[in-house]
C-alpha cells in the first residue's frame, strides 16, 4: 500500500493539528496502522496505533489523552489528531501500514510500508 502523510506545520505550544495519511494501490482495511516519529539522529517512536476494523487503539504514554488516532476505511485514510501540542512534540511524523498482531502494533520494524512523513514544529 502507498501512503501520503499530510497536515504538518508550524505552530504555537497548546495549539492542535490533523495529520492525515490517504493509502493507495491497496485498502487499508487489511491493515493495522500506525503513526510514528522520528527527530535527526534518534530512532523511530511509536505514536499511535489503531487495529483494523479501528475498535483499538494504543498510544505512546507521552501522547495518551492529547492524541487521537483514527480510520475511515471507506476513505482509505487515517488520521492522527494532535491537542496541546508541546515543543517536545516536534518531529517528523510518519504513517506506516502492517500486517502484524495488535500485540506487536508499536513496534516499527513489523511495519511494511511507509509515508514519506510529514514535519511537525511546535514553538514554545
Amino acid at each position: 500500500v502507498q501512503l501520503q502523510a499530510s497536515g504538518g506545520g508550524l505552530v504555537q505550544a497548546g495549539d492542535s493539528l490533523r495529520l492525515s495519511c490517504a493509502a493507495s494501490r491497496r485498502s487499508i482495511s487489511n491493515y493495522v496502522m500506525g503513526w510514528f516519529r522520528q527527530a535527526p539522529g534518534k530512532e523511530r517512536e511509536f505514536v499511535a496505533a489503531i487495529s483494523r476494523s479501528g475498535s483499538g487503539t494504543r498510544y505512546a504514554d507521552s501522547v495518551k489523552g492529547r492524541f487521537t488516532i483514527t480510520r475511515d476505511n471507506a476513505k482509505n485514510t487515517v488520521y492522527l489528531q494532535m491537542n496541546g501540542l508541546k515543543p517536545e512534540d516536534t518531529d517528523l511524523y510518519y504513517c506506516a501500514a502492517g500486517s502484524s498482531a495488535w500485540s506487536a502494533s508499536s513496534l516499527p520494524y513489523l511495519y511494511r510500508d511507509w509515508g514519506q512523513g510529514t514535519q511537525v514544529t511546535v514553538s514554545s
